[in-house]
C-alpha cells in the first residue's frame, strides 16, 4: 500500500460530543461487528506549581504524524482482526473538560476491539510528534511531558 494516502486524523480544537455519538450510531449497520471499544482522551486541570491547567495548545509536525500514523494502523490491522479503526486527534486550543483525542476500534469480538484500542493509544502517545503546550490560568505555559503510564 505504499500509494496509500494517510488519512488524516487531525481536527481543529476538540473533538465534539455529537461526532463521537454519530460515529458509534453509523456503525449501527454493520452487523458483523460484535464489539466497540472507544477511548477518550480528555485535558485535565492538573495544578502544577501552584497553577491551573486551563487548556492545552496542540501543535504537530503533521506530515510525519500522518506517515507514522499510516504505519501504526496497518501494523495494527495486521495485529488484530479488526473490522474498522477511526482516530481523531485535535491541533489548537482544547480546555480543560474537552476531548482532544478519539479512537475507536471495532472487531467481530471485543478482545481484539479493547487490545487494539490500548495500544493504538500507547503507540500514539509514544511515537506521534505530537506537542501540548499546557496553558495555565495565570496565562503562563509550559510544554507537556507525557506520562506513557
Amino acid at each position: 500500500m505504499p500509494d496509500k494516502k494517510p488519512k488524516d486524523i487531525f481536527i481543529e480544537g476538540p473533538v465534539n460530543p455529537q461526532f463521537i455519538s454519530d460515529s458509534i450510531a453509523q456503525h449501527s449497520t454493520k452487523t458483523s461487528i460484535g464489539a466497540h471499544s472507544i477511548f477518550l482522551g480528555q485535558v485535565r486541570n492538573d495544578v502544577i506549581n501552584g497553577n491551573e491547567v486551563t487548556a492545552i495548545d496542540y501543535t504537530a509536525y503533521r506530515e510525519m504524524c500522518l506517515e507514522k500514523m499510516q504505519a501504526i494502523r496497518e501494523e495494527i490491522f495486521a495485529k488484530y482482526p479488526l473490522t474498522c479503526m477511526h482516530i481523531h486527534h485535535s491541533l489548537g486550543k482544547v480546555k480543560a473538560g474537552e476531548i482532544s483525542l478519539f479512537v475507536f476500534t471495532s472487531s467481530a469480538h471485543r478482545k481484539a476491539a479493547i487490545d487494539s484500542c490500548e495500544e493504538v493509544v500507547e503507540r500514539i502517545k509514544a511515537e506521534l510528534p505530537v506537542w501540548g503546550k499546557e496553558i495555565f490560568d495565570d496565562s503562563s505555559y509550559q510544554w507537556k511531558k507525557n506520562n506513557i503510564n
